[in-house]
């Protein structure tokens, strides 16, 4: 390029025209008259390995600040993995439910069964850690996290809500029993009432399963036939 006046005169890279401002079109780095400047490049085809389709999602990196190993040695603690995990209402419960099967365990109304809860307050213990582990891997993968979320479904296939049912049931046990009106060990002499209820309810599911499971393939076998 050379000033002329105060224009900016280049030239054509093709044919050496010179050009004036109005006259340049720009192009890979050099200047063309409208005559000679090249066209765009097409845009590559749509299946072109080289292209990334629009709609591919982005990535999902872990920007929970989470580890799930990490979740999983702080829930050997009673109410820490929950707190870890934001879960705070639940933590609290953790703490409740690990304190009450201590005192279980050193009390002399229970009579017999001072060493199965002797037993499941260690159980209670592992369990709080791998649920702490799983909820912070659900988080870790950007799953929702609700507030009592946890490994075992807290509802019935009935969508009954079995978690703040055993609560409200264990609630009114022991406050009878503090207001002597009915004695722990009265009441654990059916335990046995527990065992017979949880077989009633695996068979319930499992009838609802094989029913939902014969439907479908009643409704396949008579869209198949039309």
């Amino acid at each position: 390029m050379e000033p002329t006046g105060n224009l900016q005169v280049a030239y054509c890279r093709i044919c050496g025209k010179s050009l004036a401002p109005e006259e340049q079109h720009p192009a890979l780095g050099t200047i063309y008259c409208a005559e000679h400047v090249p066209a765009p490049a097409p845009p590559p085809p749509a299946d072109s390995p080289w292209i990334t389709p629009a709609t591919a999602p982005p990535p999902n990196p872990n920007t929970s600040g989470v580890s799930p190993g990490l979740a999983f040695i702080l829930g050997l603690i009673p109410g820490v993995g929950a707190i870890y995990n934001a879960q705070y209402a639940k933590g609290l419960i953790h703490v409740l439910v690990f304190g009450l099967l201590l005192s279980m365990a050193n009390s002399d109304s229970v009579g017999d069964l001072q060493f199965l809860f002797g037993m499941l307050a260690p159980a209670w213990v592992f369990y709080m850690a791998f649920e702490a582990y799983h909820t912070a891997r659900r988080r870790e993968l950007g799953q929702p996290v609700e507030e009592f979320s946890s490994i075992l479904s807290q509802q019935s296939a009935g969508g009954v809500p079995v978690g703040p049912i055993l609560l409200i049931g264990m609630g009114v046990v022991f406050l009878l029993n503090n207001l002597g009106v009915l004695r722990l060990s009265v009441i654990f002499k059916f335990w046995p009432l527990a065992l017979i209820g949880l077989g009633v309810h695996m068979l319930y599911q499992r009838t609802q399963e094989r029913s939902q499971s014969s439907n479908e393939n009643v409704s396949g076998g008579i869209h198949h036939e039309r």
